[in-house]
């Protein structure tokens, strides 16, 4: 190293590069590295704490001028139905026998009286049509869920009640019982 840094010194860059992120931060490790480092990520890695990785490709992208792109939307876990788009259809199969409309119309949702637990039983027996392994019962919750089936018990649709028919039928009785003493 050329020139030695003070602790305080190190820990305000770390801090500075803690606050950047991406193509951005590794420019700035990029820059440290070739300023107090002598262009070296190994070294980088030793007196800052980053990744030998990260300075490396900071200094590749410094160098070549040409920066990498981050793609950040391809990482983490896939949805099981972006995975196993035949397990849709089949949950659809399944489901929507057992499904029906809300009474009033209020929601596009379809209620249904099939549980998650149930679907994955199902799905079980039929394994071998599938491709891919069976999701867990939650997992399955969850797929009815974005599919647009909510798992509630169904009621039954009651018809309302009139209160002039009440008073009427009570009316009639009274009269009914007036007439008999």
């Amino acid at each position: 190293m050329s020139t030695e840094l003070t602790e305080q010194v190190r820990g305000t860059i770390r801090s500075a590069a803690q606050k950047l992120t991406g193509y951005l931060r590794r420019q700035l490790q990029a820059e440290v590295a070739e300023q107090y480092c002598a262009g070296n990520p190994r070294r980088a890695e030793a007196v800052f704490g980053w990744g030998r990785a990260a300075v490396q490709l900071g200094l590749q992208e410094r160098r070549s001028g040409i920066r990498c792109v981050d793609d950040y939307s391809t990482r983490g876990r896939h949805k099981s139905e972006e995975k196993f788009p035949e397990l849709t259809a089949e949950i659809e199969a399944l489901v929507e026998p057992a499904s029906q409309a809300d009474p009033k119309f209020q929601t596009p949702l379809a209620f249904t009286r099939m549980t998650a637990k149930a679907v994955h039983e199902q799905l079980l027996a039929k394994a071998a049509q599938l491709s891919g392994s069976v999701p867990a019962e939650r997992t399955l919750h969850d797929i009815l869920n974005r599919l647009g089936f909510r798992l509630r018990r169904v009621r039954k649709t009651k018809p309302q009640k009139n209160s002039r028919d009440r008073r009427d039928l009570r009316a009639s009785r009274a009269g009914a019982c007036a007439g008999r003493s």
